[in-house]
């Protein structure tokens, strides 16, 4: 500056109006992404574990039926479509808004946890490298328990950090609260307790906090003592847990996706190019060991775990979803992986370029109101309907749910049961028959029965369910004498739901 030149000196104003319009910006962008990528598709039609969720609501987690699926109804989740089923009635969006509301406050925990583990200006960065992940973003439409499990673990870590940082009761009450409710979200969620007890041992280890080994001890054995009911429960659904398999054993590739490594490389290559072309200067990346022990468990516990349980028990659990809890340690780890490039004033241009390709390439927008999922049961049951099938014309309906099958599944299992959830949620006319989730020897002597004693006899019949069961069951019909010169046509597909029409000829 020179005094005796005032023109020289520095204004303060354009930075600080620079500050402002990018916060703006990027406050701005985080709203567009919610809206696209969370609420517009929150009208579109259930999937089929929604339509689960929808029968737990509507007859309690005690109904009979639910004993072949007994693991179903083992969630505190349930209260939050129950409050909104009692209010609005059965609604996609009703039962879908506590979703979007718990993975926005999840949003803010992360965001948070980034700006204290990572560096303080890179909250923003971190959440929308959330948004980056597609399952993160599944979970706010989905009336299931994935969004509440990951905003209550995210809290327990939350204040976990503040704990071991700030040796307050408070804090460590709530670790306790937010902790004991992750395992009651969903059972399958028992690896993130692994990530809470390795960063508290590091903190302890390495003498990074002023909590002690006997009072974390005490507050580790309250949680503990807090979550024995649920271990019970979870040792009884054990042993047949077999009966609920719906994937195979995992595979070193499941392994890789489930670890997001294409993800994490990609943030490492991209930071490491942008570095480079424009000379930033290596910056210094996170220096605390507690901080990498948390943010690096969150990310690899829960995949590894999992994957290690389903190959040793040969009860695979390793299913896309059941990995959703570990996401935001994915979206972390992406952060450490940059932060070894980004100088800190730059943290916030990137979140908003980030931001700005999340809304441009992920917004699907070829379509004006983007599905939730790929089922479209609404419009196939719409479309049946629109045949003005009639009280009387058969419609063949295989469950969706793999626990329909013997010895579980019979001929004429009744329809008004959890196997067959879907049925009452987007009612079909027609008189239907309940068929297994996948075709047997028992199924197919039912059939034939079905086919000379009652299809035959009539002029059309149709096949209502999963494209994969349906389409089987369309060609095992086809070859049947009893229908030799019948037509069929499929009304689909309707995402992964197909509906076929079977009709004799004039």
């Amino acid at each position: 500056m020179n005094p005796a030149n005032p023109e020289s000196t520095p204004n303060p104003l354009p930075a600080k109006l620079l500050g402002v319009n990018l916060n703006l910006l990027l406050a701005l962008t985080l709203a567009l992404c919610v809206i696209r990528l969370w609420l517009m598709p929150l009208p579109s039609s259930f999937w089929v574990d929604e339509m689960g969720t929808a029968f737990v609501v509507r007859h309690g987690p005690n109904d009979p039926s639910l004993s072949v699926a007994p693991q179903v109804p083992a969630s505190i989740y349930y209260a939050l479509p129950r409050l909104a089923d009692r209010w609005f009635g059965l609604s996609e969006i009703a039962y879908r808004v506590s979703s979007a509301v718990a993975l926005a406050l999840a949003l803010f925990f992360i965001a948070r946890i980034g700006a204290r583990l990572v560096h303080p200006a890179a909250g923003w960065f971190v959440a929308f490298a959330c948004l980056a992940l597609r399952e993160f973003d599944y979970q706010a439409a989905d009336a299931r328990p994935y969004a509440l499990g990951t905003c209550v673990s995210a809290a327990a870590v939350w204040f976990l950090i503040r704990w071991f940082d700030d040796a307050r009761w408070r804090d460590a009450l709530g670790f306790v609260l937010f902790a004991s409710l992750v395992w009651r979200v969903h059972l399958i969620f028992w690896p993130v307790y692994a990530v809470f007890a390795c960063y508290a041992l590091v903190r302890l280890a390495r003498a990074e906090t002023k909590v002690g080994w006997l009072r974390c001890g005490a507050v580790f054995a309250v949680l503990g003592l807090s979550l024995t009911p649920v271990l019970v429960e979870a040792l009884s659904l054990y042993r047949h847990a077999g009966a609920h398999v719906v994937v195979p054993a995992p595979t070193g590739g499941d392994l890789a996706n489930g670890l997001k490594i294409g993800f994490l490389v990609s943030f490492c290559a991209a930071a490491a190019a942008l570095a480079r072309w424009r000379q930033w200067p290596r910056a210094a990346g996170v220096a605390s060991a507690g901080s990498l022990s948390l943010i690096l468990g969150w990310w690899a516990f829960h995949p590894l775990l999992l994957f290690a349980f389903s190959r040793i028990t040969g009860n695979s659990v390793f299913v896309p979803r059941y990995l959703y809890v570990a996401l935001p340690g994915a979206a972390l780890t992406a952060a450490v992986v940059a932060a070894l490039f980004v100088p800190p004033a730059r943290w916030k241009p990137l979140a908003a370029a980030l931001g700005l390709g999340i809304l441009l390439f992920m917004g699907r927008w070829n379509r004006v109101w983007p599905p939730h999922h790929s089922s479209d049961w609404r419009t196939a049951a719409s479309r049946l309907n629109a045949l003005d099938p009639g009280p009387d014309m058969p419609v063949i309906c295989p469950s969706p749910f793999i626990e329909a099958r013997p010895p579980v599944w019979t001929p004429g299992y009744p329809l008004g049961t959890f196997l067959y959830a879907h049925l009452p949620v987007y009612p079909i006319q027609g008189k239907v028959y309940a068929f297994p989730f996948e075709n047997d020897e028992l199924s197919e002597r039912f059939a034939r029965e079905l086919t000379r004693n009652t299809l035959s006899l009539g002029k059309r019949f149709a096949i209502y369910g999963g494209d994969h069961a349906a389409l089987v069951w369309r060609a095992w019909f086809q070859v049947r004498p009893e229908l030799d010169g019948w037509r069929n046509r499929r009304l689909g597909p309707f995402g992964d739901v197909d509906v076929i029409v079977f009709e004799k000829p004039d």
